[in-house]
Protein backbone atom coordinates (compact mmCIF):
# COMPACT_ATOMS: atom_id res chain seq x y z
CA UNK A 1 0.00 0.00 0.00
CA UNK A 2 1.48 3.48 -1.23
CA UNK A 3 0.92 6.21 1.09
CA UNK A 4 -0.18 9.91 -0.01
CA UNK A 5 3.07 12.03 0.92
CA UNK A 6 6.92 11.45 0.95
CA UNK A 7 7.94 9.53 4.23
CA UNK A 8 9.76 11.39 6.84
CA UNK A 9 13.67 10.47 6.81
CA UNK A 10 13.12 8.41 10.24
CA UNK A 11 10.58 6.47 8.86
CA UNK A 12 12.41 5.62 5.94
CA UNK A 13 15.53 4.42 8.45
CA UNK A 14 13.63 2.86 10.81
CA UNK A 15 11.99 0.67 8.03
CA UNK A 16 15.58 0.26 5.92
CA UNK A 17 13.84 1.61 3.01
CA UNK A 18 10.21 -0.26 3.34
CA UNK A 19 12.42 -3.86 3.00
CA UNK A 20 10.53 -6.89 2.66
CA UNK A 21 12.17 -9.95 1.29
CA UNK A 22 10.31 -11.04 -1.53
CA UNK A 23 10.71 -14.50 -1.12
CA UNK A 24 9.83 -15.45 2.29
CA UNK A 25 8.48 -11.56 3.68
CA UNK A 26 11.63 -11.20 6.67
CA UNK A 27 11.71 -7.74 7.28
CA UNK A 28 15.37 -8.15 7.81
CA UNK A 29 17.83 -7.85 5.06
CA UNK A 30 19.93 -10.41 4.56
CA UNK A 31 23.75 -10.40 4.82
CA UNK A 32 25.11 -11.23 1.25
CA UNK A 33 28.51 -12.57 2.13
CA UNK A 34 29.62 -13.96 -1.53
CA UNK A 35 32.63 -12.39 -3.02
CA UNK A 36 31.62 -13.51 -6.55
CA UNK A 37 28.50 -13.56 -8.65
CA UNK A 38 28.00 -15.74 -11.84
CA UNK A 39 28.31 -14.10 -15.15
CA UNK A 40 27.67 -14.64 -18.31
CA UNK A 41 28.64 -17.06 -20.39
CA UNK A 42 32.26 -15.75 -21.65
CA UNK A 43 32.89 -14.15 -18.52
CA UNK A 44 32.10 -10.61 -19.88
CA UNK A 45 31.82 -8.05 -16.98
CA UNK A 46 28.30 -6.67 -17.42
CA UNK A 47 25.85 -4.84 -15.54
CA UNK A 48 25.06 -5.85 -11.94
CA UNK A 49 27.17 -8.01 -9.37
CA UNK A 50 30.42 -9.23 -10.50
CA UNK A 51 32.78 -9.34 -7.54
CA UNK A 52 32.35 -8.35 -4.33
CA UNK A 53 35.72 -5.54 -4.03
CA UNK A 54 33.27 -3.85 -6.88
CA UNK A 55 29.75 -4.08 -5.35
CA UNK A 56 27.69 -6.51 -3.24
CA UNK A 57 23.86 -6.59 -2.73
CA UNK A 58 24.72 -5.92 0.89
CA UNK A 59 26.59 -2.94 0.49
CA UNK A 60 23.65 -1.71 -1.95
CA UNK A 61 21.00 -1.61 1.11
CA UNK A 62 22.94 0.71 3.13
CA UNK A 63 23.95 3.17 0.46
CA UNK A 64 20.28 3.49 -0.88
CA UNK A 65 19.27 4.48 2.31
CA UNK A 66 22.58 6.79 2.74
CA UNK A 67 21.79 8.71 -0.58
CA UNK A 68 17.98 8.89 0.21
CA UNK A 69 18.50 10.19 3.91
CA UNK A 70 21.46 13.02 2.51
CA UNK A 71 19.36 13.71 -0.72
CA UNK A 72 22.07 12.40 -2.85
CA UNK A 73 22.27 10.69 -6.16
CA UNK A 74 24.48 7.94 -5.00
CA UNK A 75 26.32 6.47 -1.75
CA UNK A 76 29.43 4.50 -1.16
CA UNK A 77 30.41 2.36 1.94
CA UNK A 78 34.02 2.36 1.94
CA UNK A 79 36.21 0.47 4.90
CA UNK A 80 36.66 3.05 7.22
CA UNK A 81 36.17 6.76 8.05
CA UNK A 82 39.64 7.71 6.64
CA UNK A 83 39.41 5.63 3.24
CA UNK A 84 36.21 7.64 3.06
CA UNK A 85 38.40 11.38 3.61
CA UNK A 86 41.03 9.76 1.32
CA UNK A 87 39.35 8.53 -1.61
CA UNK A 88 38.22 11.93 -3.14
CA UNK A 89 41.58 13.83 -2.81
CA UNK A 90 43.02 10.11 -4.45
CA UNK A 91 40.55 10.78 -7.28
CA UNK A 92 42.95 13.91 -7.74
CA UNK A 93 45.82 14.43 -10.14
CA UNK A 94 49.39 15.69 -9.30
CA UNK A 95 49.50 20.01 -9.37
CA UNK A 96 46.04 19.56 -8.09
CA UNK A 97 45.44 22.50 -5.38
CA UNK A 98 42.82 21.59 -2.65
CA UNK A 99 41.97 23.98 0.13
CA UNK A 100 41.53 22.57 3.51
CA UNK A 101 40.26 23.70 7.39
CA UNK A 102 42.96 24.31 9.01
CA UNK A 103 41.27 22.72 12.85
CA UNK A 104 39.31 19.66 11.97
CA UNK A 105 40.00 15.58 12.78
CA UNK A 106 43.78 15.63 13.30
CA UNK A 107 43.93 12.25 11.02
CA UNK A 108 42.95 14.34 7.79
CA UNK A 109 45.59 16.69 8.36
CA UNK A 110 48.35 14.44 9.01
CA UNK A 111 47.16 12.02 5.89
CA UNK A 112 47.65 15.30 3.52
CA UNK A 113 50.77 16.29 5.10
CA UNK A 114 52.43 12.94 5.40
CA UNK A 115 51.04 11.36 1.78
CA UNK A 116 48.90 13.32 -0.02
CA UNK A 117 51.99 15.92 -0.56
CA UNK A 118 54.34 12.97 -1.81
CA UNK A 119 52.57 12.47 -5.54
CA UNK A 120 52.33 16.41 -5.93
CA UNK A 121 48.72 17.48 -4.38
CA UNK A 122 49.10 21.24 -3.46
CA UNK A 123 47.69 21.23 -0.10
CA UNK A 124 46.68 24.95 1.44
CA UNK A 125 45.15 25.48 4.70
CA UNK A 126 42.52 28.18 5.75
CA UNK A 127 41.07 29.39 9.06
CA UNK A 128 37.80 26.96 9.46
CA UNK A 129 34.72 29.22 9.18
CA UNK A 130 37.13 32.58 7.77
CA UNK A 131 35.36 33.18 4.20
CA UNK A 132 37.65 35.61 3.32
CA UNK A 133 40.79 33.72 3.73
CA UNK A 134 38.44 30.75 1.68
CA UNK A 135 37.94 33.36 -1.33
CA UNK A 136 41.47 34.26 -0.95
CA UNK A 137 42.86 31.07 -1.20
CA UNK A 138 41.28 29.86 -4.20
CA UNK A 139 43.02 29.42 -7.97
CA UNK A 140 40.06 29.53 -10.50
CA UNK A 141 41.56 26.62 -13.01
CA UNK A 142 43.90 25.01 -10.26
CA UNK A 143 42.05 24.52 -7.12
CA UNK A 144 40.00 20.95 -7.60
CA UNK A 145 38.54 20.39 -4.14
CA UNK A 146 37.35 22.53 -0.91
CA UNK A 147 37.04 20.48 1.95
CA UNK A 148 35.40 21.34 5.24
CA UNK A 149 34.19 20.14 8.87
CA UNK A 150 31.59 21.40 10.34
CA UNK A 151 31.17 21.27 13.33
CA UNK A 152 35.14 20.80 13.35
CA UNK A 153 36.66 18.85 15.46
CA UNK A 154 37.49 19.61 18.38
CA UNK A 155 36.75 23.10 18.87
CA UNK A 156 33.40 23.20 17.15
CA UNK A 157 34.03 25.73 14.82
CA UNK A 158 30.93 25.93 11.93
CA UNK A 159 30.83 26.81 8.39
CA UNK A 160 29.06 28.22 6.79
CA UNK A 161 27.87 25.19 4.11
CA UNK A 162 26.34 27.31 1.27
CA UNK A 163 29.00 30.75 1.33
CA UNK A 164 31.66 28.32 1.30
CA UNK A 165 29.89 26.27 -2.14
CA UNK A 166 29.36 29.39 -3.56
CA UNK A 167 33.33 30.63 -3.30
CA UNK A 168 34.35 26.88 -4.27
CA UNK A 169 32.16 26.98 -7.48
CA UNK A 170 33.48 30.61 -8.60
CA UNK A 171 36.80 28.92 -9.08
CA UNK A 172 35.41 25.73 -10.38
CA UNK A 173 36.39 23.75 -7.37
CA UNK A 174 34.25 21.00 -5.34
CA UNK A 175 32.90 21.56 -1.70
CA UNK A 176 33.03 18.66 0.00
CA UNK A 177 31.72 18.55 3.54
CA UNK A 178 32.50 16.63 6.62
CA UNK A 179 29.47 16.12 8.15
CA UNK A 180 30.34 13.17 10.18
CA UNK A 181 29.24 15.03 13.56
CA UNK A 182 26.27 16.94 12.66
CA UNK A 183 24.76 14.00 10.85
CA UNK A 184 21.81 13.92 8.10
CA UNK A 185 19.39 14.31 11.07
CA UNK A 186 20.82 17.59 11.74
CA UNK A 187 22.54 18.95 8.44
CA UNK A 188 22.14 17.86 4.58
CA UNK A 189 24.89 19.40 3.18
CA UNK A 190 23.83 18.80 -0.45
CA UNK A 191 20.96 21.04 0.08
CA UNK A 192 23.34 23.76 1.15
CA UNK A 193 24.97 23.74 -2.19
CA UNK A 194 27.59 21.27 -1.60
CA UNK A 195 28.61 18.35 -4.33
CA UNK A 196 30.25 15.18 -1.34
CA UNK A 197 29.37 14.70 1.96
CA UNK A 198 31.38 12.44 4.27
CA UNK A 199 31.07 10.68 7.13
CA UNK A 200 32.85 8.57 9.55
CA UNK A 201 30.36 5.52 9.94
CA UNK A 202 31.69 4.42 12.64
CA UNK A 203 30.85 7.46 14.60
CA UNK A 204 26.99 8.15 14.93
CA UNK A 205 25.30 6.49 11.80
CA UNK A 206 26.21 2.88 13.08
CA UNK A 207 26.04 4.09 16.64
CA UNK A 208 27.00 1.23 18.69
CA UNK A 209 30.99 1.48 18.58
CA UNK A 210 31.27 -2.42 17.15
CA UNK A 211 31.86 -1.09 12.67
CA UNK A 212 35.10 0.33 11.71
CA UNK A 213 32.64 2.13 8.23
CA UNK A 214 32.88 5.22 6.02
CA UNK A 215 30.55 6.85 3.68
CA UNK A 216 30.83 9.08 0.86
CA UNK A 217 27.70 10.52 -0.31
CA UNK A 218 27.40 12.25 -4.01
CA UNK A 219 25.03 15.11 -5.47
CA UNK A 220 25.94 13.74 -8.84
CA UNK A 221 26.63 10.66 -10.91
CA UNK A 222 29.79 12.77 -12.72
CA UNK A 223 32.98 11.56 -14.14
CA UNK A 224 34.64 12.59 -10.84
CA UNK A 225 32.87 10.16 -8.65
CA UNK A 226 33.38 7.57 -10.78
CA UNK A 227 36.73 8.68 -10.26
CA UNK A 228 35.99 7.74 -6.54
CA UNK A 229 34.42 4.27 -7.53
CA UNK A 230 37.40 3.33 -9.13
CA UNK A 231 39.63 4.26 -6.42
CA UNK A 232 37.56 2.45 -4.09
CA UNK A 233 37.55 -0.44 -6.11
CA UNK A 234 41.03 -0.37 -7.33
CA UNK A 235 42.67 0.01 -3.72
CA UNK A 236 40.44 -2.33 -2.30
CA UNK A 237 38.46 0.33 0.21
CA UNK A 238 35.38 -1.70 0.72
CA UNK A 239 33.79 -2.48 4.14
CA UNK A 240 32.92 -6.07 4.46
CA UNK A 241 29.27 -7.58 4.14
CA UNK A 242 28.77 -8.25 7.75
CA UNK A 243 29.84 -5.18 8.65
CA UNK A 244 27.54 -3.39 5.97
CA UNK A 245 24.90 -4.84 7.83
CA UNK A 246 25.80 -3.70 11.09
CA UNK A 247 25.84 -0.03 9.94
CA UNK A 248 22.09 -0.36 8.37
CA UNK A 249 21.15 -1.95 11.57
CA UNK A 250 22.50 0.84 13.38
CA UNK A 251 20.82 3.44 11.24
CA UNK A 252 17.32 2.53 11.90
CA UNK A 253 17.98 4.04 15.51
CA UNK A 254 19.92 6.87 14.03
CA UNK A 255 17.13 9.69 14.53
CA UNK A 256 16.26 8.54 17.58
CA UNK A 257 19.97 8.16 19.06
CA UNK A 258 20.84 11.69 17.52
CA UNK A 259 18.24 13.67 18.86
CA UNK A 260 18.91 12.55 22.77
CA UNK A 261 22.75 12.69 22.14
CA UNK A 262 21.80 16.57 21.05
CA UNK A 263 19.41 17.06 23.90
CA UNK A 264 21.95 15.54 26.58
CA UNK A 265 25.18 17.95 25.39
CA UNK A 266 22.75 21.48 25.23
CA UNK A 267 21.84 20.52 28.92
CA UNK A 268 25.37 19.66 29.92
CA UNK A 269 26.67 23.02 28.07
CA UNK A 270 24.71 25.04 29.64
CA UNK A 271 25.44 23.56 33.34
CA UNK A 272 29.24 23.19 32.51
CA UNK A 273 28.85 27.02 31.84
CA UNK A 274 27.72 27.59 35.32
CA UNK A 275 30.47 25.95 37.02
CA UNK A 276 33.38 27.81 37.95
CA UNK A 277 36.34 24.96 37.33
CA UNK A 278 35.32 25.65 33.55
CA UNK A 279 36.74 28.52 31.59
CA UNK A 280 34.74 27.95 28.22
CA UNK A 281 32.49 25.30 26.81
CA UNK A 282 32.76 25.27 23.15
CA UNK A 283 29.42 24.36 21.73
CA UNK A 284 27.48 25.40 18.48
CA UNK A 285 23.67 25.60 20.97
CA UNK A 286 24.85 27.79 22.90
CA UNK A 287 23.92 31.70 21.70
CA UNK A 288 27.39 32.98 22.55
CA UNK A 289 29.21 30.19 20.21
CA UNK A 290 30.58 32.35 17.37
CA UNK A 291 28.87 30.33 15.13
CA UNK A 292 26.12 29.95 16.73
CA UNK A 293 23.80 31.80 14.15
CA UNK A 294 25.38 30.10 11.15
CA UNK A 295 24.70 26.58 13.11
CA UNK A 296 20.81 27.50 14.11
CA UNK A 297 20.25 28.17 10.44
CA UNK A 298 21.85 24.75 8.40
CA UNK A 299 21.40 22.38 11.79
CA UNK A 300 17.68 21.60 12.13
CA UNK A 301 16.56 19.74 15.64
CA UNK A 302 19.80 20.43 17.39
CA UNK A 303 23.30 21.27 17.57
CA UNK A 304 25.54 17.60 18.03
CA UNK A 305 26.15 15.25 20.82
CA UNK A 306 29.66 16.87 20.85
CA UNK A 307 31.05 19.70 23.10
CA UNK A 308 34.21 20.61 23.96
CA UNK A 309 35.14 22.23 27.58
CA UNK A 310 38.18 23.86 28.94
CA UNK A 311 38.99 23.44 32.43
CA UNK A 312 40.64 26.15 35.21
CA UNK A 313 44.28 25.10 35.97
CA UNK A 314 45.57 23.45 32.59
CA UNK A 315 46.63 20.58 31.42
CA UNK A 316 46.95 18.75 34.92
CA UNK A 317 43.44 19.56 35.98
CA UNK A 318 42.18 18.60 32.69
CA UNK A 319 43.65 15.30 33.79
CA UNK A 320 42.65 14.80 36.95
CA UNK A 321 39.04 16.14 35.90
CA UNK A 322 38.98 12.97 33.47
CA UNK A 323 40.82 10.50 36.16
CA UNK A 324 37.66 11.04 38.31
CA UNK A 325 34.98 10.49 35.95
CA UNK A 326 32.57 7.80 36.73
CA UNK A 327 30.04 7.93 33.94
CA UNK A 328 31.61 8.95 30.98
CA UNK A 329 34.90 6.97 29.87
CA UNK A 330 38.04 8.11 28.68
CA UNK A 331 38.34 6.94 25.52
CA UNK A 332 38.66 7.71 21.80
CA UNK A 333 35.69 8.12 19.23
CA UNK A 334 31.88 9.39 19.79
CA UNK A 335 28.86 8.84 18.48
CA UNK A 336 27.66 5.84 20.33
CA UNK A 337 25.41 4.71 22.78
CA UNK A 338 27.73 5.59 25.37
CA UNK A 339 29.57 9.03 26.70
CA UNK A 340 33.17 9.22 26.22
CA UNK A 341 35.81 11.81 27.22
CA UNK A 342 39.38 12.31 26.10
CA UNK A 343 42.27 14.97 26.32
CA UNK A 344 42.74 15.81 22.74
CA UNK A 345 46.12 17.48 23.18
CA UNK A 346 47.60 13.93 24.48
CA UNK A 347 45.97 12.12 21.79
CA UNK A 348 46.76 13.91 18.69
CA UNK A 349 50.65 14.85 20.18
CA UNK A 350 52.69 18.08 20.56
CA UNK A 351 51.77 19.52 17.18
CA UNK A 352 48.22 19.74 17.79
CA UNK A 353 46.71 22.96 17.76
CA UNK A 354 44.50 21.83 20.75
CA UNK A 355 44.51 23.92 23.93
CA UNK A 356 45.85 21.57 26.54
CA UNK A 357 43.16 22.50 29.51
CA UNK A 358 40.96 20.83 27.01
CA UNK A 359 38.14 17.68 27.25
CA UNK A 360 36.05 16.68 24.12
CA UNK A 361 33.30 15.03 25.24
CA UNK A 362 31.42 12.95 22.92
CA UNK A 363 27.95 12.90 24.61
CA UNK A 364 25.55 9.56 24.89
CA UNK A 365 21.64 8.27 25.19
CA UNK A 366 22.62 7.92 29.15
CA UNK A 367 20.26 9.89 31.80
CA UNK A 368 20.88 13.57 31.36
CA UNK A 369 21.47 13.94 35.17
CA UNK A 370 23.52 11.10 35.63
CA UNK A 371 26.23 12.78 32.76
CA UNK A 372 26.26 16.26 34.58
CA UNK A 373 26.62 14.73 38.07
CA UNK A 374 29.62 12.72 36.89
CA UNK A 375 31.12 16.08 35.21
CA UNK A 376 30.25 18.24 38.31
CA UNK A 377 31.50 15.97 40.88
CA UNK A 378 35.05 15.34 38.54
CA UNK A 379 35.48 18.79 38.57
CA UNK A 380 35.39 19.25 42.34
CA UNK A 381 38.48 19.11 43.55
Amino acid sequence: MKTNRPLAPETLAAQALGFIDPENGALVPPIHSATTFERPPGGIVGPGYNYTRTDNPTYAQVEALLARLEGGEEALVLASGMSAVTAPFLALGPGDHVVVQDVLYWGVRAWLNDFATHWGLKVQYVSAGDLDALRAAMRPGETKLVWVETPANPLWNVVDIAAAAEIAHAAGARLAVDSTVATPVLTRPLEHGADLVMHSATKFLNGHSDVLAGALITARDDDFWQRIRMVRKDLGMVIGPQEAWLLLRGMRTLHIRVRKACENALAIAQAMQAHPKVTHVLYPGLPDHPGHAVAARQMQGGFSGMLSIRVAGGKEAALETMRRMAVFTSATSLGGTESLAEHRRSTEGPDSPVPDDLIRLAVGIEATEDLIEDLTQALDF
